[in-house]
């Protein structure tokens, strides 16, 4: 029987610049509001695909951990050995999982690293310069974006004459440079203009997304729904007449409802009890402004523990991505959306060996591919929407990659 392999979690000192430590081989990131997770350099990677693909990961993953002894002398969720994952939106393309061997955290005071290997424990990083990119040229993505209205006008006319409420329509734009992409400066850009999103990295794909589709912690489950989007001005007394305006808009309303319904059904067959609040909050972006809405639910208790893999199979496609009923809406989409979304509006994050874990949704991200980075955006499209304020509204979505890319 080959021997084990040593995992060793220590706690380190003070607050720690996590976005800093990264390196520009293939960083891995989990970050908001300086808290979070990092790592880098690959121990194991891996990529599932298919309608199982979430049994798949749960499968590899619980595989990968019989082969480790773990010494955790932290403790806590995101302590030891961590898996980051970046699921695909949709079942047929890949999913990419990948253990890294050094990962570092930090949560509140607290800030520990894990690595894998019986080496001593690694040296940090030092604090590194700024990193500046050269210049990006902008041009069409999949389709044009008079393409793209005309697919919303599509959308809005099944909609109107078939079962389906509400399909969420994306579209990309690619940018490109003279040198291969550090997807680096673009995540402290993200993180320093978004602190309240989490920065992401996992195989290439980078973003900051305000949406959280799960946390799983010690039995306690959450869910942030966001659905309903308005542009900000930049003028506080006119943003503040738009919120208002939103949380009274009965088209966003609408919207909001279906993708918070969605999520709440989802979490209930696991949930001994679930908290669903009356009405959304409007959260405030640098950008933008949506309603929002934190679903919590405490797990049943059961001798077959419930962990992320189970919820997420249960949780995506959740409305706020592919509309609803989510069948429906999903035909819909593969039928006119005229792109491949790969990892975007998919899972994203990390998940412990304990099972709990923090996954967003793929969403204000864009995908490298050496000197190319296609960035992505998505809309909800109902009965009263409109092609030309759908348009507004995706490229509201992308300004946030469109000026991390600006060094």
């Amino acid at each position: 029987m080959p021997s084990l392999i040593p995992v060793t979690t220590n706690r380190i000192g003070d607050h720690l610049p996590l976005l800093e430590l990264l390196p520009s081989d293939a960083p891995l990131s989990w970050v908001r509001n300086g808290e979070g997770l990092v790592g880098w350099g690959v121990h194991a990677t891996t990529t599932v695909s298919g309608k199982d693909r979430f049994e798949k990961a749960r499968d590899w993953w619980h595989h990968q951990l019989e082969t480790f002894a773990v010494a955790n002398s932290v403790h806590g969720s995101g302590t030891g050995p961590v898996l980051f994952a970046s699921f695909s939106f949709d079942r047929n393309q890949e999913s990419v999982l990948v253990i890294p061997k050094v990962v570092v955290g930090q949560k509140g005071l607290q800030s520990w690293i894990t690595w894998i290997g019986d080496t001593p424990q690694p040296l940090l990083p030092e604090k590194r310069e700024n990193i500046s990119q050269g210049a990006f040229t902008f041009g069409d993505g999949s389709i044009s974006t008079a393409a793209w209205k005309e697919r919303v006008a599509q959308a809005i006319t099944r909609i109107e004459t078939t079962k389906v409420d509400k399909v969420v329509l994306a579209r990309d734009l690619l940018a490109t440079t003279n040198a291969d992409i550090d997807a680096r400066p673009i995540l402290a850009k993200l993180a320093s203009e978004y602190p309240s999103t989490w920065t992401f990295a996992v195989d290439g794909l980078v973003g900051a997304t305000p949406e959280l589709l799960l946390r799983l912690s010690r039995g306690m489950v959450t869910s942030r729904v966001l659905a309903g989007t308005i542009p900000k001005t930049g003028d506080d007394a006119k943003d503040l007449a738009l919120a208002a305006s939103l949380a009274r808009s009965s088209k966003d309303l609408e919207e909001h409802e279906y993708a918070v319904r969605s999520v709440a059904e989802a979490l209930e067959p696991f949930c001994s009890s679930t908290n669903v609040p009356e009405s959304p909050f409007v959260l405030h972006l640098a950008n933008v402004m949506h309603l929002a809405t934190d679903v919590t639910g405490a797990l049943t208790e059961s001798k077959h523990r419930v962990d992320a893999f189970s919820l997420l199979k249960n949780l995506h496609p959740s409305a706020a991505v592919c509309g609803t009923p989510r069948n429906i809406a999903f035909d819909i989409i593969d039928e006119i959306e005229g792109m491949n979304r790969g990892r975007y509006a998919g899972p994203v994050g990390w998940i412990d060996a304990s099972g709990d874990g923090e996954l967003g949704i793929a969403l204000r991200t864009g995908q490298i591919t050496g000197k190319e980075i296609r960035i992505y955006a998505g809309c909800g499209i109902v009965a009263g929407s409109n092609p030309e304020k759908e348009l507004e509204e995706s490229n509201a979505k992308m300004i946030p990659m469109r000026s991390a890319l600006q060094s």
